[in-house]
């Protein structure tokens, strides 16, 4: 097949309705773009013109993405909405492989000289020969990167990539070194003295370093797949559709329960960007709160000028406090990536507290607060470091409060907000409604932060309605959700 012109500018299909499409999509996976970006994103595209994929793309990207963390979403649907091509490329022309053995020598080759042109159009190959897991015209139709890396087995090359790396490596030197004999000097009869460790150290050094680089190479071809296959699917099955299911969330809008290991680095990378500008907000929220009391008698007195009329309220000096926080952590299970996050969130915002206390529980609680302060790997700490279970590993909120309330309850306060941490699922223990009473009469406000769905409290072992009832619950599964709740109901 051959390569279509860099956009696809068939009459039906233009670019205005495509560019409005895309702008769609984006803002389905989070990326707040609306009709003033849209408008800014059709004068680069007028600017910039077609001819230059890449220079259109970081132009519509200066127009569109507002916010770190999005960009890789960004890229990942301007593949579908404006791709380099349709069907396999020509570029793939240049190597017929006749087996999946000889594509995967290829690649081989490839990661051994790093060369990602090659690599990309091996990733064609491999989705061609390897990912189709339906009839093109099938509506059921695609293909499937799993299916492709699965065949293609890229991690088990690395061995052969690098021990190809090292013999070029070699062999250049060899070749250097034969052509720089002929000016050599034959004195320093003592100076060869320690070279043989030096030379080991610096082996292990350089097969590091090699070793390093086909992984990079791996995991950009890995990418690749990805993709492709993305790209050939759309052309069968709809943009629209593969950005719904196949295009990752943003940042703000990944659920906490259902995060993985990379998402929730990614969302504790976002923890000082977001600290700062959600201090900004609460700054300002303290500013407008704290303007003190109306004071009567000043202000009856100001009123004689005016009849009697209170016409100028007069304000009583304010005595600005911050408020004191306590953050009680569920620390069990999927509940433990909802209840770190926040907790080095909290952390961040401590300026903005008098006094900030944490503790964890699964079924018993243990301060944490200098855990927290430590740093360190935080979940860890807390399973080696604090007593958070009796004598056994189950949620057991009733229980937590209890002995909240005997060992804890001087933390609690007339400034003292409470956060609670938690998806309420109790596993059938007794609720102990009493003592979460004891909990919130002291305190200013008390707050329970749910990572469930709404929809799925009460059902199974989850009693969040029966605590809903003694405490204001909110349903936080995001990032952004948790950002709303803090910015705007969080008392200041």
């Amino acid at each position: 097949m051959t390569v279509q012109p860099p956009i696809d500018q068939s009459p039906i299909d233009d670019l205005s309705a495509r560019l409005v499409e895309f702008v769609g999509a984006l803002r389905s996976k989070g990326i707040p773009a609306g009709t003033s970006e849209t408008v800014d994103a059709a004068a680069v595209a007028v600017a910039l013109g077609l001819e230059d994929r890449e220079r259109l793309r970081e132009g519509l990207a200066s127009a569109l993405v507002r916010r770190g963390g999005q960009r890789t979403v960004f890229d990942m649907t301007f593949d579908l909405f404006f791709p380099a091509g349709i069907g396999l490329g020509a570029g793939s022309a240049e190597h017929d492989p006749e087996s999946v053995e000889d594509l995967r020598d290829l690649l081989a080759m490839a990661l051994a000289e790093s060369d990602l042109r090659t690599l990309q159009q091996v990733a064609e190959l491999a989705v061609e020969m390897l990912g189709e897991v339906a009839a093109a015209g099938s509506s059921a139709g695609g293909w499937s990167a799993y299916q492709t890396l699965d065949r293609m087995r890229p991690q088990t090359l690395v061995a052969a990539a690098e021990a190809a790396r090292r013999a070029g490596s070699e062999r250049a030197e060899m070749e250097g070194s034969g052509a720089g004999q002929g000016s050599g000097q034959g004195s320093g009869g003592g100076a060869g003295s320690g070279q043989g460790g030096a030379g080991q150290s610096g082996g292990d050094v350089a097969d590091g370093l090699v070793r390093d680089e086909v992984r990079r190479a791996v995991n950009a071809f890995r990418a690749m797949v990805e993709a492709e296959a993305r790209r050939r699917t759309a052309e069968v099955r709809g943009r629209e559709l593969v950005t719904r299911h196949a295009v990752r969330q943003g940042a703000g809008q990944v659920e906490f329960l259902s995060a993985n290991a990379q998402q929730l680095e990614e969302l504790r990378q976002a923890v000082q960007p977001l600290s700062r500008k959600l201090a900004t907000r609460l700054s300002s929220r303290r500013r407008r709160a704290h303007r003190g009391r109306i004071d009567i008698r000043r202000t009856l007195r100001r009123a004689m000028g005016t009849g009697g009329v209170p016409m100028v309220p007069v304000h009583a000096p304010p005595h600005p406090a911050r408020p004191e926080l306590v953050l009680l952590c569920d620390v069990s299970g999927s509940v433990a990536g909802f209840s770190g996050f926040t907790m080095l969130l909290v952390q961040a915002l401590k300026d903005q507290f008098s006094k900030i206390r944490v503790f964890a529980f699964v079924n018993t609680v243990d301060e944490v607060t200098d855990l927290l302060r430590d740093g360190g790997d935080l979940r860890r700490r807390i399973s080696e470091e604090a007593r958070v279970t009796k004598w056994h590993t189950s949620s057991d909120y009733g229980e937590t409060f209890a002995d909240f309330t005997a060992e804890y309850l001087d933390a609690v306060g007339p400034r003292t907000s409470v956060l609670i941490l938690g998806d309420a699922r109790n596993n059938n223990q007794a609720l102990q409604l009493d003592a979460l009473h004891r909990i919130a009469l002291p305190a200013r406000r008390t707050f329970w932060l749910n990572p469930e769905h709404s929809s799925k409290w009460g059902l199974g072992d989850s009693v969040a309605p029966e605590y809903a009832e003694v405490v204001e619950m909110h349903e936080c599964r995001t990032m952004e959700q948790l950002e709303r709740f803090i910015s705007r109901l969080l008392p200041v």
